[in-house]
């Protein structure tokens, strides 16, 4: 074997080798868990505009809005963490703490304004894609509904490697897409809805798979 040959025969090993290494590392060909997405309990966020009223109590009644620290303040007890609680929850945590410096209150804590939900509820779509996109979640979305929003791939996609990525209740889980079936053969079979948090990543075509 002349030394030309050999070259090329250890170049082309080093990349079955790489090739296979990173296919180890590739997210999982099975598909997301598809289950319906129902309306959680709403949880107090930054930003949200919060109206607390108490009974017969005017002077502690107020709308305020929830600061960057999560906390907001309430006259006779000071900050009162509101980040992360349902709206019953805090009325409670109020009206236990005023119980011990006014006969009997009644609380109630209403959002009037869940800035904080908008944020939360999104889904996102990154990579090679025409324009990156951050939506609010809608019911019924779908892969496909996210990549047109975005205006489709662009020439250097690898679309037939895209992720979805997912929290699961044992953290996030990554889900392959083959957007480039969706696209250009009408395969629904990569078309799961969406729930919100969910991101998908369109990653960039690569030499030494010779995508390019």
């Amino acid at each position: 074997m002349n030394k030309s040959k050999a070259l090329r025969v250890g170049i082309l090993g080093m990349l079955a080798l790489l090739v296979s290494a990173c296919g180890g590392m590739t997210p999982s060909s099975q598909s997301p868990v598809l289950t319906e997405v129902s309306a959680d309990p709403y949880r107090i966020g930054v930003g949200d505009m919060v109206s607390i009223h108490v009974w017969r109590n005017p002077e502690l009644s107020q709308s305020i809005v929830v600061r960057p620290d999560g906390f907001i303040s309430m006259p006779l007890m000071g900050d009162v963490m509101a980040d992360g609680k349902q709206p019953e929850t805090l009325a409670e945590e109020i009206r236990g703490a005023l119980a011990e410096l006014i006969r009997s209150p009644e609380v109630t804590v209403m959002v009037t304004n869940p800035v904080s939900k908008e944020f939360r509820n999104r889904v996102r779509i990154t990579g090679q894609v025409m324009s990156p996109q951050s939506i609010a979640f809608r019911p019924g979305m779908t892969v496909l509904d996210i990549v047109l929003q975005a205006g489709g791939v662009t020439d250097f996609a690898a679309e037939d490697r895209a992720v979805l990525h997912r929290e699961t209740g044992e953290g996030y889980s990554s889900f392959g897409v083959d957007v480039e079936a969706i696209l250009d053969d009408g395969d629904m079979t990569f078309n799961y809805p969406l729930q919100p948090g969910d991101v998908i990543s369109v990653p960039r075509k690569e030499l030494f798979r010779g995508e390019l």
